[in-house]
């Protein structure tokens, strides 16, 4: 096994152990969950902890399984380091872009990596927008219409589903990835522009008080 797969499975290897501890320890989640109330009170610290715990297996197998398959793209173009920096800061991104639109709503809670996961997958999307998913559909147009999906979700508050967390993580994972590789710009402007457009569009929703 190479340093490219340890990476990996080590953050798999930390959110199935978090996430075990969480599902047998009632405490532990409570306090490390992600809780808008809380983190106005001063506990930060769950704006972190929040993306290692997750509700049950099948919501923690959904999210490693599909880090498993966008992390080696990921790696494959910037290497292990870069790709632990982007997964970190998604994972931050997602929190704080929650914290922006749940900022009154004490009693918002939420957990798991899908924040940190997301912005895998959208940089890995940036990085190969040409990438087949399930064998039919371009990388670019899935990414695209899954943040006007997450849009749509968190206009609507649709299902029990982080999708604020999501979008945010998307914006981490496209923003650090052109800190990154800022020639991305230059050699696909097309797509950095096309995977702009979800992102350009909430935070105009936003400030027109659409969403």
């Amino acid at each position: 096994m190479d340093s490219i797969d340890l990476v990996t499975v080590g953050i798999i290897a930390i959110n199935l152990l978090v996430s075990i501890k969480g599902f047998n320890d009632v405490n532990f989640f409570d306090r490390y969950k992600f809780s808008v109330g809380a983190i106005k009170a001063g506990q930060k610290e769950r704006m972190f902890s929040s993306g290692f715990l997750h509700v049950d297996f099948s919501h923690l197998f959904f999210n490693m399984f599909t880090l498993f398959f966008f992390a080696p793209i990921v790696i494959a173009w910037l290497g292990a380091v870069k790709f632990v920096i982007i997964y970190v800061i998604s994972l931050i991104a997602g929190s704080l872009l929650s914290m922006v639109f749940h900022k009154d709503e004490d009693y918002y809670t939420a957990v798991g990596a899908s924040g940190a996961v997301t912005g895998i997958l959208y940089a890995a999307i940036l990085l190969d927008p040409w990438m087949q998913i399930n064998f039919i559909i371009p990388g670019w147009v899935f990414g695209i219409g899954y943040l006007i999906y997450s849009i749509y979700g968190m206009k609507s508050r649709l299902g029990n589903i982080g999708h604020t967390a999501h979008f945010g993580g998307a914006v981490g994972g496209y923003a650090t990835t052109l800190i990154l590789m800022p020639g991305l710009a230059l050699q696909d402007p097309l797509m950095v522009g096309l995977l702009a457009i979800p992102i350009v569009a909430l935070f105009a929703l936003q400030k027109l008080g659409k969403i």
